[in-house]
């Protein structure tokens, strides 16, 4: 079906009311205006549906459906709103969903590229630019089989590079992965050898309006964090806090909350907070018995045992063996803020108590972010604002966690079921234990597609080592070569493999490049599951619809590929998909009322288990297993006073000695010498054991090909890589209302444009040195002077002829950086940018043809 006949159908219903008919197994149907008006007047029902994708609200989603027609979404009406007991109210991307789940380009049927042959990936060249033929489940299942079989026998298990551990191939012998932070940015081995554990450092978030100052760096709630954390900001800001939100971009959110902004260059946030720090010493506002009794490290007199007196962090800052203080002045150099803005917001994070200072992890995303972390948390106690009512220090507070702190309230029990370990990583690639990313082996995602294309790949301590990757493989649905940064080289290693297969809702861009792909179902095509987009509340959705045209599950294709590969089904997934989902209900839990605990949340009878036909006992609970169901969530009522306050640290700061945190010495590690071997032994960077600012690769520094002398290098600006309200990282980018509300375009301050002689609405081209993007641009002086800002995710079109993405896919800008942890640098890039003269005719996003592949196989 093409766009315009699926335009016609739908149509002809009500305006406002349908969105798709589906008929079980069929996929969308045409319907003519009487039977369309006939539905239209039935009664449907409201069920839950999943908002499934990876953003930081997951809220409550509701879809009006009529004979599996969808006419209607809603979102969270279940109890009156207020501060205390908010709504989990959708955004625009969520009241999209319907749009997206019956869009007329979803994949419809198995396919493979129409030049592929099995054995030698036949016209390899042609991947992203071939033509599609269908073919039947049977054998697409079959050829994937086969050539697992084929390059295991062939080149042995580490020749195939999956995205994730999937265990049809784990059974045949395991695969190589990627690994590294994406998110998290450098947080995850400061916060595990500085403050002990994965803690981000949050009170609760009623707790917010107990503070005077709130500090959030790098945070865009509005944008990034979906739901409820901007809403939950503006009641502490009501209640008194100021807000003061540091970045490089005066965001929506700022505009929003913010009664300061700090403009501050990427990657030069370290250079900053030392800015700040010297500030802080100089004029004695530190707080120097915190620092003795709960930190070590800050200065000569408390070191860790065995550590270098000279190496401590006061000496550090006052420059007292380098011979350079780290003033304001000095740190306005790198950082771009003005001095004396540094010496006022220094003064205020001092004195303002209680005060909770709070980062997201955009700024670590950054080459060596880790010097970041170790900056903001040891500048965060040099305030004491640790395990106080208002006082926090919160590292790495983003995503659904944004303005959350404490454990969850209320949680689901675990699926259960089969899971096979990768035999190929029985020893652990790094040194040390690891208890956060257990997966950390195989090619980190910033070397993966040079990896491919060189043949080696960096191994920890065992340093560089051969690889042979001979098929790239993606089931579960994902974006990764759209996602990981140096897309233009893993274009080139997509090219270069015998295999690629993926499995997609759509033709995105890792399904573009591949040679078989298998048409996945959304959320709304299976029978439920589990959603949490804070600790207060818990989603269980529903089936809205039978799977689509030919889609099927993940799941359902991982045991047909196992079967193939010569494997009992129940070896690969011992459960169905229905016992899964009622072991997660069986298993919810709910705080207390008293907060002394959890108790059993769901109400199951005999007769539920039943009609589920599952294995399950009766259970006793707060609410039944039906009403539960029909409602769609569980949210604990808060109320100020109540028992589920949460003041992180709390019980390490009334009593250090018998409540130690889990670093070297017990306490708060300013000065940490495993932090700084960890790093090292990951093999690509040097880390200082305190925060000391290193100029990195695609830095501030950079941008000049003589920093002494001030003389600008080819790549003068620098571009930070946003998440962007169109999408949640690259799902959703296909919604053409989506397009046409967010375009999209390249943010500049019109001084940087004025310079290059460029104009609001121009089309410019943007160049680093690993690709080019075409953009239209937007002026607005919420750009920090330097600074170039483009939203993360738009699906990637590179024009064959001159390799430009007239899409302004950011990871063809982003290079494979390795560095710290295997760290994603985002936001350190530096670019060009000038008015574009060339052929490429850039029409608005929302105009473009959507990648829709008819039954023949041809796209249109």
């Amino acid at each position: 079906m093409n766009r315009r006949s699926f335009l016609g159908w739908t149509a002809t219903l009500t305006a406002g009311t349908a969105a798709a008919l589906t008929l079980p197994g069929c996929g969308l149907a045409k319907v003519d205006a009487d039977e369309a008006a006939a539905i239209a007047g039935k009664e449907g029902e409201w069920i839950t549906a999943a908002c499934w994708h990876n953003c930081g609200g997951r809220c409550l989603n509701k879809a009006y459906v009529v004979d599996g027609v969808v006419l209607r979404q809603k979102t969270d009406d279940t109890h009156p709103d207020t501060p205390d007991y908010p709504q989990q109210r959708g955004c625009a991307r969520g009241r999209s969903q319907r749009q997206q789940v019956f869009g007329a380009d979803r994949l419809k049927y198995p396919m493979k590229r129409k030049n592929w042959e099995p054995g030698t990936g036949g016209k390899r060249d042609l991947r992203g630019r071939d033509e599609w033929v269908r073919i039947s489940w049977d054998e697409a299942l079959d050829s994937i089989a086969a050539e697992l079989k084929r390059i295991k026998e062939s080149y042995g298990n580490k020749s195939i590079l999956s995205k994730s551990s999937i265990t049809s191939i784990n059974a045949l012998g395991g695969s190589m992965t990627y690994w590294g932070t994406t998110s998290d940015g450098a947080w995850p081995k400061p916060q595990q050898f500085m403050n002990g554990n994965r803690s981000r450092g949050s009170n609760d978030r009623l707790d917010l309006k107990n503070a005077k100052l709130i500090v959030l760096w790098g945070s865009n709630p509005a944008w990034s964090s979906a739901g409820n954390p901007a809403y939950n900001y503006k009641q502490a800001k009501d209640a008194g806090a100021k807000i003061i939100m540091v970045d490089p971009f005066y965001t929506d959110s700022a505009q929003l909350l913010a009664d300061e902004w700090i403009p501050v260059r990427p990657g030069t946030d370290t250079a900053l907070l030392l800015g700040m720090a010297h500030y802080m010493i100089t004029n004695n506002l530190h707080d120097q018995a915190f620092l003795d009794k709960y930190c070590v490290g800050f200065d000569s007199d408390h070191m860790p045992e065995n550590a270098d007196p000279k190496e401590n962090f006061k000496d550090y800052v006052l420059g007292t063996f380098d011979g350079q203080p780290k003033t304001p002045e000095w740190a306005s150099e790198h950082c771009g803020t003005d001095a004396e803005l540094i010496r006022t917001f220094a003064h205020q994070v001092a004195v303002t108590k209680p005060m909770t200072f709070s980062s997201s992890s955009a700024a670590a995303r950054t080459v060596l972010g880790e010097q970041f972390c170790q900056a903001f948390l040891t500048v965060g106690w040099m305030t004491g604002n640790v395990g106080k009512p208002g006082a926090s220090i919160c590292s790495n507070n983003r995503h659904n966690l944004q303005s959350y702190g404490g454990p969850a309230l209320v949680k689901a029990g675990k699926a259960g079921g089969s899971s096979l370990p990768n035999p190929l990583y029985k020893q652990p690639t790094f040194p040390g234990p690891d208890p956060f990313h257990t997966d950390w082996h195989g090619i980190v995602w910033d070397e993966a597609w040079n990896a491919v294309v060189t043949g080696e790949y960096t191994a920890g301590v065992r340093g560089k080592q051969p690889c042979d990757i001979r098929a790239l493989v993606n089931i579960g649905v994902g974006n990764p070569l759209n996602q990981a940064t140096n897309l233009m080289k893993g274009i080139e290693a997509f090219r270069k493999v015998e295999f690629v297969v993926n499995s997609a809702h759509f033709l995105t861009t890792t399904a573009k490049y591949s040679d078989i792909v298998l048409p996945a179902t959304s959320e709304w095509e299976k029978f439920g599951g589990f959603l949490t987009g804070n600790p207060e509340m818990i989603i269980h959705y529903s089936q809205i619809t039978e799977p689509l045209y030919e889609c099927k599950d993940d799941n359902w294709i991982n045991i047909e590929i196992g079967k193939r590969l010569g494997f009992d089904p129940k070896e690969i997934d011992s459960l169905s998909e229905v016992q899964k989902v009622f072991n997660q209900v069986a298993g919810c839990t709910v705080i207390k009322e008293d907060g002394s605990g959890y108790e059993t949340l769901i109400t199951i009878t005999a007769e539920d288990i039943a009609e589920l036909a599952v294995d399950g006992t009766p259970q006793q609970g707060r609410i039944g297993y039906k009403e539960f169901k029909e409602r769609g969530i569980y949210q604990v009522p808060r109320s100020p006073g109540d028992k589920f306050g949460h003041i992180d640290y709390k019980e390490f700061i009334e009593d250090p000695e018998k409540n130690p945190l889990g670093t070297e010495s017990g306490k708060f590690q300013i000065h940490s010498q495993a932090l700084m071997d960890n790093i090292e032994a990951f093999g690509w960077s040097k880390l200082a054991p305190i925060a000391k600012y290193q100029y990195v690769t695609e830095g501030y520094e950079e941008t000049y090909s003589d920093y002494e002398k001030q003389v600008k290098a080819d790549c003068p600006l620098q571009l930070t890589t946003i998440h962007y309200a169109r999408r949640s990282h690259s799902t959703l980018d296909n919604i053409p209302g989506l397009r046409e509300a967010f375009g999209n375009e390249l943010y500049m301050n019109p001084s940087d444009a004025e310079a290059r002689g460029i104009h609001k609405d121009d089309i410019v081209k943007v160049t680093s040195r690993h690709g080019s993007v075409i953009r239209p641009l937007y002026l607005t002086e919420r750009m920090m002077p330097g600074t170039l800002t483009l939203g993360q995710g738009a699906w990637a079109e590179i024009d064959e002829e001159s390799g430009i993405c007239k899409a302004g896919a950011v990871n063809v800008l982003n290079g494979g950086l390795c560095g710290g942890q295997g760290t994603q640098g985002y936001n350190t890039c530096n670019v060009q940018v000038e008015k574009y003269n060339g052929p490429i005719r850039l029409q608005p996003d929302d105009t473009w043809p959507q990648r829709i592949v008819s039954a023949q196989g041809g796209t249109k």
